[in-house]
């Protein structure tokens, strides 16, 4: 906050904060202990905290989880890490719950952004462009989720976005689609691991009562859609990787030796 005066007149000036949220768990199905696999000396929720950092818009990350483990390892790395309860089942309402219980200390917030803690390779560059395509389409979209294109197919892991000429999200799915009936197999638009949210939004996502569709697909964002909120995208070139099994792990071991950002780690 700032105060200052202008013709005897006192102006209060008040920053709003762009807030980084990593969810994290331990009890993955694919990957049990997920965040504390070790890939080049580091734990993925390490790599993951390091490259948030990088952003030049993000005011403050911090994590939110299950586990006094990470809470712990993320505070060894002189980060900010709060423990929520165990019976929540998704990231998203991880992070409108603890909105809600901490309304006071985070009530000026023009903007947060969920960023999944197995996006090994999160490219802080991409991070600032999806934040900048939501601060200038405010009005429009309550959600941004950024996406890349793909030829992978049949890969129910990752989840499709299906969107209209003017950047507006239809619908989600882990099927293959849009299905290509009368043309030839276009890339699909896979959904990237990090999504800007509106404060006021997220803070409800919570409380949203239609569901059918989310559970039916196991994608929580369809919630957005069934109860008539608006989601909007953008394209980034480069696709990305994310750790989903132990296999992700293997194959990250070598790519992380090529990754153009792991030598700026501070």
């Amino acid at each position: 906050m700032l105060i200052f005066y202008f013709n005897n007149k006192k102006i209060v000036y008040i920053k709003l904060m762009i807030l980084g949220i990593i969810p994290a768990r331990l009890k993955s199905k694919r990957l049990p202990n997920k965040p504390l696999q070790l890939i080049d000396g580091l734990p993925l929720l390490v790599h993951v905290l390091k490259r948030a950092l990088m952003s030049k818009k993000l005011d403050k990350i911090i994590v939110c989880t299950d586990s006094i483990k990470i809470v712990n390892l993320v505070k060894k790395y002189n980060q900010d890490a709060y423990l929520t309860s165990k019976n929540i089942k998704n990231g998203t309402d991880r992070i409108s719950i603890f909105l809600k219980k901490n309304l006071k200390k985070y009530k000026n917030l023009k903007l947060v952004v969920d960023i999944q803690c197995d996006e090994i390779f999160l490219n802080p560059k991409y991070l600032d462009k999806a934040i900048n395509f939501h601060l200038n389409n405010l009005k429009k979209y309550d959600v941004v989720i950024p996406h890349t294109l793909t030829k992978e197919e049949n890969n129910k892991s990752y989840v499709k976005i299906i969107c209209n000429q003017n950047n507006n999200i239809l619908y989600l799915t882990r099927a293959d689609a849009p299905h290509a009936f009368r043309t030839k197999t276009k890339p699909f638009r896979r959904h990237q691991d990090f999504v800007t949210f509106k404060p006021d939004f997220i803070k409800k996502f919570k409380d949203l009562k239609n569901r059918k569709l989310e559970m039916y697909e196991g994608i929580e964002l369809l919630r957005v859609l069934e109860n008539g909120y608006k989601i909007g995208t953008i394209r980034f070139k480069n696709d990305s990787f994310s750790i989903n099994t132990k296999a992700d792990v293997i194959k990250s071991l070598l790519l992380i030796q090529k990754d153009n950002f792991r030598k700026y780690y501070k």
